[in-house]
């Protein structure tokens, strides 16, 4: 089939291989070139779709739907009229909820209950939730003196910045998408969504939910390939785009910001994180290991805000430790369809070989592997996979590599700490800065601690609550900007005064 993703009759784990193409100006298209890469899947490397790979063309044709629609029938929109179709989107996800699991599923290979009670869900909510923010959001005014003693009143207005290069990531990709593209078009531009090569069906099944809508043509385009000397790397060149959202890896981010200086564009980043869990003696003991499960391992460790550094207070170091390896030890390896599986593979064999040069790499520095550290034995049918195993460590430097770089799977290093201020210190220890969970029943630590921890967001006694109208992003080389509510209001438009000499 050619691009209804996720009307497929065929399953997640065998079938007739998909064609996934470039969606511009409402329609569906193969690159001129014909140019095609293969998307394999990450549970057995069999290749289950064909996506067309946008060259310069495509992308000038995507940036050039974008700035008519601009100019045309989605700039004439009221801001009400806005919020309605996007409230439609959202409504028409939810309608095609199913279609969606599926498309995500089959691209990231993990389990059905996540994309189900997580992903797709948040995917939709985005719709609503920025809309909503637009359609009541207040503006400023003053009302100043002026010599005649007559006055001046001055007022704000937001406009929309124009065309949004929305570069998405590969781990939750149909949420992290919608994150970006929603407030974007609730504040009234329009989108050219470049996602990653590894996961590019949700992002084309949307565009059949825009057409369905009565989105009108340009506002949301999608143009598939790579970086270099590809869609990404067009995209982020392109004079015609106004400013790029990108979530991805640091480095990534760097070269993004130089291609965006040209023109000064405007950037929003959420880029690499090193994420530390602080566990004090004082805390709910179950509830700690419970939920640092979660953020270590959920989504096989493939999660911007998961927890790959945990640090724990001395009394209870080697009763964590045994308690988390014990947790660890009972994920249950399977298809996202099977119901009873809890952990998938990781995205791609070339992201398997990253993982476990860091498992290598780990014992090589001197680490105690606790649990894991290698590929579980798996049916014949998923032997080709890109299965690792949830991995513990202790017994690290601070210094190690595997305690200072991004990993970006299912693993994390657990060390011992004796005073408040040591790990306030081995917390932010690092170039990054994205989030921190801290666990402790004294609420005056609470404060006192998450107050010092330099990163975007900390949570207390808990992990991944997001209400989306807060902010959202990362310190130091985790990111520039924020998300969320009023935040994203501030990357999507421009503010313009207007004084009025009464």
């Amino acid at each position: 089939m050619r691009i209804a993703v996720g009307t497929s009759d065929t399953s997640i784990s065998g079938g007739s291989m998909r064609l996934v193409d470039n969606f511009i100006a409402g329609e569906y298209l193969a690159s001129a070139s014909s140019r095609r890469f293969d998307k394999r899947s990450p549970l057995d490397d069999r290749v289950i779709a064909s996506v067309a790979e946008a060259g310069r063309g495509e992308i000038d044709a995507a940036v050039g739907a974008a700035r008519a629609a601009l100019a045309g029938e989605w700039g004439a929109l009221t801001t009400e009229q806005r919020v309605d179709l996007l409230h439609g989107v959202a409504n028409e996800i939810t309608r095609r909820f199913e279609d969606f699991v599926a498309a995500e599923m089959a691209d990231t290979g993990q389990p059905g209950h996540v994309m189900r009670h997580v992903f797709i869900p948040r995917g939709a909510a985005n719709f609503k939730v920025f809309a909503d923010v637009v359609k009541n959001v207040a503006s400023e005014s003053f009302r100043m003196a002026t010599p005649d003693g007559q006055g001046a009143l001055n007022y704000a207005i937001r406009v929309p910045k124009g065309v949004i290069g929305v570069i998405c990531p590969w781990n939750a990709p149909f949420m992290l998408m919608t994150w970006k593209v929603g407030p974007a078009l609730a504040c009234g531009n329009t989108v050219v969504v470049k996602p990653s090569e590894e996961s590019p069906q949700t992002a084309a099944l949307l565009g059949e939910v825009m057409n369905a809508v009565g989105v009108p043509k340009g506002v949301y385009n999608v143009v598939h390939g790579f970086g270099p000397d590809s869609a990404g790397e067009f995209l982020t060149q392109h004079p015609g785009v106004d400013a790029i959202t990108f979530t991805g890896e640091t480095r990534t981010g760097a070269a993004i910001m130089k291609a965006a200086s040209e023109g000064m564009r405007d950037v929003s980043f959420e880029l690499g994180g090193k994420n530390a869990a602080i566990v004090f003696a004082d805390c709910d003991f179950d509830a700690a290991v419970g939920t640092i499960f979660r953020s270590a391992f959920l989504n096989t460790g493939q999660v911007c805000l998961g927890t790959e550094r945990v640090y724990v207070e001395r009394p209870i170091f080697a009763r964590f430790v045994q308690a988390l390896k014990a947790r660890a030890e009972t994920v249950k390896y399977g298809r996202p369809e099977d119901h009873d599986a809890d952990y998938g593979p990781l995205i791609s064999q070339a992201h398997r070989q990253k993982v476990l040069s860091y498992y290598r790499k780990a014992v090589e520095e001197g680490a105690t592997v606790v649990t894991g550290g290698g590929v579980p034995e798996m049916p014949e049918a998923l032997a080709d996979g890109a299965w690792v195993q949830p991995t513990i460590w202790t017994g690290l430097a601070d210094d190690a590599a595997v305690v200072r770089e991004e990993i970006f799977g299912p693993c994390c290093h657990i060390r011992p700490f004796d005073s408040e201020d040591e790990v306030v210190g081995l917390a932010n220890d690092t170039v990054y800065g994205l989030s921190t969970t801290i666990w402790t029943t004294s609420l005056a630590r609470a404060h006192r601690v998450a107050a010092r921890v330099e990163v975007g967001i900390t949570w207390v006694n808990s992990w991944f609550l997001r209400d989306l109208r807060t902010p959202f992003g990362g310190s130091k080389q985790s990111g520039i900007g924020r998300e969320g509510g009023v935040h994203s209001l501030e990357f999507y438009t421009e503010t313009r005064n207007i004084c009025v000499k009464l």
